[in-house]
């Protein structure tokens, strides 16, 4: 059980840090806005501030019970945006190079001619979850615990939907095929009666 010491240094800490945000976050946004990418600001935002939460502590100026000069810790909080930052520069560089080198050693896709637009058209008349299931299973290869795990059913659970889904897949094709076999041979017929 924590003393009632320990309980009260957590509660300063805490308050410390309430106030050091109160003084900070705008200033430390709009320095942020004025150097980096819109998308990149409010990331950059959070790890800085959760940088001053750890080191509370060593933050020049910041007092227990009062709210800080904004003179005294500003200037120390907008170095350690300064360098969350340029971690997030980084990141962001060692990103692109990766997709770079990955696109340069992919090599094209061969070109494949099919129609799948009677298993699209299948695929889109099952419910959103057995589509899922489904997808999971031929798509991403998982197997049904894996499935399951996934999507937060039992495994048993999602045997049988995909079982299900299967066979209403199956039913369906056949007949869709059944539906163009017919057309087909009823359209050649027309033709040659001509």
């Amino acid at each position: 059980m924590e003393s009632i010491t320990e309980q009260e240094a957590r509660r300063l800490r805490r308050a410390r840090f309430e106030g050091l945000a109160q003084v900070v976050t705008e200033p430390l946004h709009r320095y942020l806005v004025r150097r980096t990418a819109p998308d990149m600001v409010e990331d950059v935002l959070s790890e800085t501030m959760l940088v001053l939460w750890r080191r509370i502590d060593h933050v020049p100026g910041l007092r227990n019970g009062s709210l800080p000069d904004r003179d005294e810790v500003l200037p120390w909080c907008y170095g350690v945006a300064r360098g969350c930052l340029a971690n997030a520069r980084r990141a962001d560089g060692r990103r692109l190079r990766l997709v770079e080198r990955l696109m340069s050693v992919q090599q094209p896709p061969v070109p494949v001619v099919t129609d799948h637009g009677d298993l699209h058209t299948v695929l889109d008349a099952l419910g959103e979850l057995d589509r899922e299931v489904i997808r999971l299973w031929a798509w991403e290869e998982l197997a049904p615990r894996q499935i399951a795990e996934a999507t937060g059913m039992t495994a048993n659970a999602v045997s049988m939907r995909l079982h299900r889904a299967k066979k209403k897949i199956a039913e369906q094709l056949r007949s869709a095929r059944k539906n163009a076999e017919l057309a087909g041979h009823k359209m050649s017929e027309g033709r040659s009666g001509q």
